[in-house]
Order: structure tokens, then C-alpha cells, then sequence
């Protein structure tokens, strides 16, 4: 399958989830609470879109999956997508529109002071994704993008504090994200060594 194809392909799959979202909106179909389920569907999508691309590399490396290494960019810039959209959920439905009720917030939901920098990491390495920014940036571009790791712990974090019932999913996304990251430390200590 050629490059283009692939990358339109898995844009197409990448935006189902939002379509379902607006869809289910639209027909009033999302349950009882629709923008408690905006929220949660959205930062559940960052999420996944987070570990896709955190198994980008350990594919490549160890399944020999060359075809998704182009593709790495774009599946961080969903995790980015779904992210923001979360972040806009949150203030339209919990906050209505209105910053000045953040800081209630915060005392209420500890869990946003540690998603809030997540987001951000997401949102500058977003920014810097493009090939002028890896030249600008040389080496400290890579070092910059290793926050990536960063950003999913403390996504987790984000995502474990606010459960209330069931931690299946929060534990599920916590081992796949200690698995890839594992990658990431063996090969880390092997060059120390």
C-alpha cells in the first residue's frame, strides 16, 4: 500500500472517534449525561492515541513494522487532537464557559493540575513536530520529545485520580503504557552501560 494511502487511511480511522462523538450528540444518543460522556470519550481517546504512538517505535524496532514510522507524527497529533478537545469539553460542560470557576476547581478535582501539564507537553510537542522545528532545534529536539514519556505518566496520573468506580481501564492503559516505556529503559540502559 503506497504512503498516501496509508496516511489518508489511518486520518480517516484516527477521526471515526469524533465522528461517532458528534453523531451521538446530534442524535441525542450518548446516555443520560451526554457531556459527562464527551469528556470522558474524548481523554479516553487522547489516551489510546498517546500509547499508539508510544508503540510506534517498538514496533518498528521489534516487529520490523518499517510502514508506521511515517506515520508516528500524525497518530501524536491526534493524541494532540483528542486532547484538546477534552481540555475544550471540560470548559463548555463542567466549567460553562466560565474560567473564574477554575480555581473551585482545582481544589474539587486535584486530577486537573496534573493533566494540565500533559497537555501542555502534548501541545509543544506538537508545535515543534514539523521538519523546521527538528532543524532549528538539532539535537534538543529529540531530548524535547522524550517528554513524551512524561506527558503519558502524568496523563495516567490524570486519568487514575478520577475514578470512581471501576479501575480496570486506568490499570489496562497503565501496564501497556509500563510496557512501552520499558522499551524505552532497556535501551536507555544499555547505552549507559
Amino acid at each position: 500500500m503506497p504512503v498516501w494511502l496509508r496516511r489518508w487511511t489511518i486520518f480517516i480511522v484516527a477521526l471515526i472517534p469524533f465522528a461517532l462523538l458528534v453523531y451521538g450528540a446530534i442524535n441525542q444518543s450518548l446516555g443520560g449525561d451526554p457531556a459527562k460522556a464527551i469528556l470522558l470519550d474524548t481523554g479516553f481517546w487522547a489516551m489510546r492515541f498517546l500509547l499508539i504512538t508510544l508503540a510506534v517505535t517498538p514496533l518498528v524496532r521489534y516487529l520490523k513494522w518499517r510502514w508506521l514510522m511515517p506515520h508516528r507524527r500524525m497518530l501524536g497529533l491526534f493524541a494532540l487532537f483528542y486532547a484538546l478537545l477534552h481540555l475544550l469539553s471540560y470548559y463548555q460542560f463542567i466549567l460553562g464557559g466560565n474560567l473564574a470557576m477554575l480555581a473551585e476547581e482545582l481544589v474539587k478535582r486535584p486530577y486537573i493540575l496534573v493533566g494540565a501539564p500533559a497537555l501542555l507537553i502534548l501541545v509543544a510537542l506538537g508545535i515543534t513536530s514539523t521538519r523546521g522545528w527538528m532543524k532549528r532545534l538539532g539535537r534538543r529536539w529529540q531530548r524535547l520529545h522524550q517528554l513524551v514519556y512524561l506527558a503519558f505518566i502524568l496523563a495516567w496520573i490524570h486519568l487514575y485520580w478520577q475514578v470512581r468506580s471501576s479501575y480496570f481501564d486506568a490499570v489496562l492503559y497503565g501496564v501497556i503504557g509500563l510496557v512501552l516505556l520499558s522499551f524505552r529503559a532497556r535501551k536507555f540502559l544499555i547505552k549507559r552501560i
